[in-house]
């Protein structure tokens, strides 16, 4: 099968190669998957440019963990699946049900296990959920990561529910994800970003209120007088320590900030006072199990949901896809046709 491995650290992303491996057989529990579709996420970018990484992570590997394609065998005692069945890639693939766990989080697809960057994976059969009936393969290979990772936040973390506000920093993927979630469930989208495009792109997927950061740099004021003072319920927060201090000041009394991201100056200090002050909870999210996935799934094709693709790339082209997701030029989820 052709796949790409990642063969060194290479802010360039010239360490991407195309080979042939072996195709991979189903064990015990398993299925085997063909994958039709994968997409980037920036912990894929951070894998390959960076010394960011998983403990038991070995070169070469193949890269990603969004991923959605056709199951194609299926290995001994597999009940739940069978050849022919949608799927989407699990990023845990030890987590099925019930809260997270070092247990259950600490093997993640395309980091110390092979990833979705090939036209061949296996995947735990128990762990890896079917896809929206609505979607198709480029927009349900999106959900792995930024879809559920949003959902889990907000729905399984925050029981979101209509009439609350809802703070998004910027238009890549989770941000975007948490938007369609917050529109769909009857609660009011607040929007960030630095072009008015992707601002208007917003505004069509359900934005109530959009900021432009550039010609408000202290956005959260701009938040404050969209809420008459009172601030947001909630704030998916996927800037880190850089945009946290003012996403405190953007937060409600007894609001949640739901921090997934580190963005920008991931090794910054933020004082513990407005936290206190304003009794608001910040938790961190780790995407999330198969269960949550399942849940998030109807909701997706009860609601019409449809995933933001903004620009597919040919397999060949996976290093230029990775660069435009690395420049920031896209607008919710860059996929990659497998």
């Amino acid at each position: 099968m052709r796949a790409y491995e990642l063969r060194e650290h290479d802010p360039d992303f010239e360490g991407l190669t195309i080979t042939d491996r072996e195709r991979p057989e189903p064990g015990p529990g398993e299925v085997l998957v063909r994958i039709e579709a994968a997409s980037i996420n920036y912990r894929d970018l951070a894998i390959a440019a960076t010394e960011f990484g998983y403990p038991g992570e070995e070169y070469p590997m193949i890269p990603l963990c969004d991923g959605a394609g056709d199951v194609v065998g299926v290995g001994e005692g597999v009940e739940r699946l069978e050849a022919g069945d949608s799927v989407v890639a699990p990023f845990f693939p030890d987590w099925v049900d019930g809260p997270g766990t070092p247990e259950r989080t600490q093997v993640a697809t395309g980091g110390n296990r092979s990833g979705t960057l090939a036209e061949y994976a296996v995947f735990p059969a128990d762990a890896t959920p079917k896809m929206p009936e609505s979607l198709d393969y480029a927009e349900a290979c999106t959900l792995t990561c930024a879809g559920l990772t949003a959902w889990t936040a907000l729905v399984e973390h925050g029981d979101l529910t209509g009439g609350e506000s809802v703070l998004c920093l910027g238009t890549g993927g989770v941000s975007t994800f948490a938007l369609q979630f917050a529109d769909a469930m009857g609660a009011t989208p607040v929007v960030t970003s630095s072009s008015d495009a992707k601002l208007e792109l917003a505004e069509t997927r359900g934005a109530d209120v959009t900021i432009n950061y550039e010609e408000s740099p202290e956005w959260d004021e701009s938040v404050l007088e969209a809420t008459d003072g009172v601030g947001v319920d909630h704030v998916v927060e996927v800037g880190g320590a850089g945009t946290l201090e003012r996403s405190l000041e953007a937060v409600r009394y007894n609001g949640e900030i739901h921090l997934i991201g580190v963005l920008s100056e991931p090794n910054a200090e933020v004082a513990p006072r407005p936290i206190l002050e304003k009794a608001c909870r910040v938790r961190g999210v780790s995407v999330g199990s198969r269960a949550a996935f399942d849940r998030m799934a109807r909701a997706i094709d009860a609601n019409g949901i449809e995933p933001v693709v903004d620009r597919i790339f040919d397999f060949e082209d996976a290093a230029s896809a990775y660069r435009y997701v690395w420049n920031g030029e896209h607008t919710g989820k860059v996929v990659i046709d497998v």
